[in-house]
């Protein structure tokens, strides 16, 4: 059995603000211990850990131990101390220096009394009676030691000694992440909330860290002083109870809090405080695992900057979400309706595509309008929002002069079931222009509503241009 015992050390002074110290550090370091083992238990403000199962795994003890306290780690500042059992590790951390990084190896006989739990409701009488280190008390006589002070006392020194099994109840981490946060003044402006928030966030990387997942929404929450303020009036992002709420959701689910934190502040930004805010309070709404990404042992294939779906969400974010908007695949067979425009945001959140989905598309590629490569080959790159009417002569449309047919027809039957004046019944066809090059030309089958018979509406074909190829 190892144990490794450790205690969030106080902030260095002069830590400078944009470190970003988190909110609850035991409870982080906690999250953060779970990923090297599962036995984690919580003595007073101190952390035990189990870790003799899990050396193997990460490479041996100081390997483990190097990953646990890596230095570029935010909670670095940090107490340690080892031993054969949890008892012994804690109470060499009580003895350990704040300068010497918890690493002392002081012999459990000669650890002192006060580092012993069960032993501090007895310490007045127990100095009394001349004791000052575990050593001595457990020289003591177990049946008088146990009449006078309590059986506790005994397994104790028991637990301590390897003698006695060690029972915790064992930390887990919590299924959602909610944590609140009590400013220590009150904030008048919303831009300011970002300060306290970049600590939520902090404390949101540890836990999603630890659950190996990302965040796909989440909300800020804030608490209005109501004392401050007359009549709190009601709007998009504050309600009458005093409260004010900001939603995010992020494209992909990621653990970039610098994403977070920009989004963060361009939504604040946008935000009017009706009365100062007293509390903060960051939870979660979506998560899911998230995978691991494949990196090119090549530096020219290692990629730099922001991904595409977050450069979208900041200028959504900034410009308003109806100001940056992209395409969205549509379940129809008419080229003008295989698709619409909407916010990017919204896009994302319902199909993500590797990039795919903010890119021009004027095909359905899931509704197998098409069924080989050859035939798809016969959209065009440019598609005209409303058909162009041609005029034709002798039986030959028009446009910039004759046009040679190349390939068709490719027969299209859509929009029946919405009636006569969606139906569509065309021939489409790739067709040559002296001038134009290659356009993409279409005859109406149905001709002008209204028009009688189909043999009436063949014998007057009326020809259309809908795209062309670039």
């Amino acid at each position: 059995m190892h144990w490794i015992a450790l205690q969030p050390a106080p902030e260095a002074p002069g830590a400078a603000a944009a470190d970003a110290p988190l909110v609850d550090a035991p409870s982080a370091w906690a999250w953060w211990a779970l990923q090297f083992t599962p036995l984690v238990a919580r003595v007073e403000a101190a952390l035990v850990l189990e870790v003799s199962a899990s050396e193997r795994l990460f490479g041996g003890r100081a390997a483990l131990l190097d990953q646990l306290l890596k230095p570029n780690w935010p909670l670095a500042l940090v107490e340690y101390a080892q031993g054969a059992t949890s008892l012994i590790a804690y109470g060499r951390l009580q003895c350990a220096s704040r300068t010497t990084g918890g690493t002392a190896t002081i012999a459990p006989d000669a650890l002192p009394l006060h580092t012993l739990v069960a032993a501090r409701a007895h310490l007045p009488t127990l100095v009394r009676l001349g004791l000052a280190n575990w050593g001595q008390l457990r020289a003591l006589p177990r049946g008088g030691v146990a009449r006078r002070f309590g059986a506790g006392l005994v397994d104790a020194l028991d637990c301590a000694y390897g003698q006695r099994a060690e029972l915790y109840p064992w930390l887990t981490l919590p299924e959602v992440f909610d944590v609140p946060l009590e400013l220590l003044s009150s904030v008048e402006t919303a831009s300011a909330l970002l300060f306290g928030a970049r600590r939520l966030l902090a404390q949101l990387q540890l836990w999603l860290r630890a659950r190996q997942r990302g965040v796909l929404a989440l909300e800020l929450l804030w608490e209005l002083d109501a004392r401050r303020s007359n009549a709190l009036h009601v709007d998009a992002h504050h309600t009458g109870g005093g409260q004010g709420r900001l939603l995010l959701r992020t494209a992909q689910a990621t653990q970039d809090m610098q994403h977070l934190a920009r989004l963060l502040a361009e939504q604040l930004a946008q935000v009017t405080l009706p009365a100062p805010v007293l509390h903060l309070r960051l939870r979660s709404l979506q998560t899911q695992p998230l995978a691991g990404e494949s990196i090119s042992l090549l530096s020219d294939d290692v990629r730099h900057g922001d991904n595409l779906h977050q450069l979208l969400e900041r200028l959504s974010a900034r410009l308003g979400p109806e100001q940056v908007r992209c395409t969205t695949l549509m379940a129809d067979h008419r080229p003008e309706r295989m698709q619409r425009w909407q916010a990017a945001v919204d896009a994302s959140q319902t199909a993500i595509k590797s990039g795919a989905v903010y890119a021009y598309s004027t095909r359905a590629i899931g509704l197998n309008v098409l069924q080989d490569q050859a035939q798809g080959a016969l959209y065009p790159s440019w598609l005209l929002a409303t058909p162009l009417r041609l005029t034709v002569h002798q039986g030959c449309p028009q446009y910039e002069g004759p046009l040679n047919l190349l390939a068709g027809p490719q027969r299209l039957e859509s929009g029946w079931l919405e009636g006569d004046a969606h139906c569509a019944l065309r021939d489409y066809y790739v067709a040559r222009s002296a001038t134009a090059g290659l356009v993409w030309v279409y005859r109406d089958r149905l001709g002008q509503p209204g028009a009688g018979s189909l043999a009436a509406t063949r014998e007057v074909p009326r020809w259309y241009l809908h795209g062309l190829f670039a």
